[in-house]
């Protein structure tokens, strides 16, 4: 393995080691993809509503097929750090890669646009499932889930309360909070 892949792989163990790590010291463990094994090797997915899942970074060709086999069709990847689509090809699973800094900066409405336009086109077939994504499934992924669903028509409070209690390790900045709300703010102007 070359420097780069090694550096690579490290990052990879330690943002899954750190997001099971906030899991367990909340008293919740995160629910994972997968056949039984080594916990260190199963994909970190967890469902918010029944077509709609939430989660860290993918990686491998192992976890995209464990990610297909829970019946996922469409993947929002907001990872700035690796872009899903040659993983997800093999499989048949649609990516949108929305590459995303989690620089605790504010985001701007068009980001939000892209994801929601995605899922909610992916969600008008009836088979469809949507992953939304970063590395570890704290930020980046949180933020655009909630706004997903408060797009679906949720009150802010109650998306937020809903992805908090399923998935303990998200933590919702204000700043994010913010940005989620301008956006949902432009939307209503869009549609008056």
């Amino acid at each position: 393995m070359n420097r780069q892949g090694e550096f690579e792989h490290r990052l990879r163990t330690a943002l899954q080691q750190y997001a099971r790590a906030l899991a367990t010291n909340l008293g919740r463990v995160t629910e994972f993809a997968g056949d039984a094994g080594d916990e260190s090797s199963r994909m970190d997915l967890t469902w918010i509503t029944g077509r709609v899942a939430l989660g860290g970074g993918i990686w491998t060709a192992e976890h995209m097929a464990e990610i297909s086999r829970t019946g996922i069709t469409h993947i929002i990847d907001m990872q700035i750090e690796f872009d899903d689509t040659p993983l997800a090809e093999p499989f048949g699973i649609d990516v949108l890669w929305n590459p995303t800094d989690d620089d605790f900066q504010p985001k701007e409405p068009e980001l939000f646009q892209r994801g929601v336009e995605f899922a909610l086109q992916a969600l008008e077939r009836e088979d469809a499932k949507v992953f939304i994504h970063c590395a570890a499934g704290v930020h980046r992924a949180a933020m655009m889930t909630l706004a997903l669903l408060c797009s679906q028509g949720w009150e802010l409070e109650e998306a937020m309360q809903t992805i908090s209690s399923k998935r303990p390790v998200v933590d919702f900045a204000e700043v994010y909070i913010n940005s989620v709300e301008r956006f949902l703010q432009q939307q209503v102007k869009a549609a008056n």
